[in-house]
């Protein structure tokens, strides 16, 4: 297993160099995930408040959610024209429930 961020760390490499890598690789994986899985959260709380037809809800979740998508291209969690997409798609479905 190629690291945990608890600090144990199974690797195969053999200098000291690549051994810190390793472990500061495990670190920014771990930070990655986490926020990675609160972008994701936010989007389905939109997605499924859109789901419903409630556009009140969509609107206050997607205020919460296009920062959390901006920040996650600008850390490179996704591409950042990936995080535009989405928040493009989603505002376009919001508008779309008022009509």
């Amino acid at each position: 297993m190629a690291g945990t961020a608890e600090g144990f760390v199974e690797t195969m490499a053999n200098t000291t160099s690549a051994k810190k890598a390793t472990r500061k690789i495990a670190r920014r994986t771990a930070v990655n995930r986490s926020r990675r899985t609160l972008m994701r959260g936010t989007v389905r709380i939109v997605e499924e408040a859109i789901a419903k037809g409630d556009r009140d809800a969509a609107i206050q979740a997607m205020k919460r959610a296009e920062p959390e998508l901006m920040r996650a291209g600008q850390q490179n969690i996704i591409h950042k024209n990936n995080a535009s997409r989405k928040v493009s798609r989603l505002t376009h479905r919001i508008a779309k429930l008022a009509k």
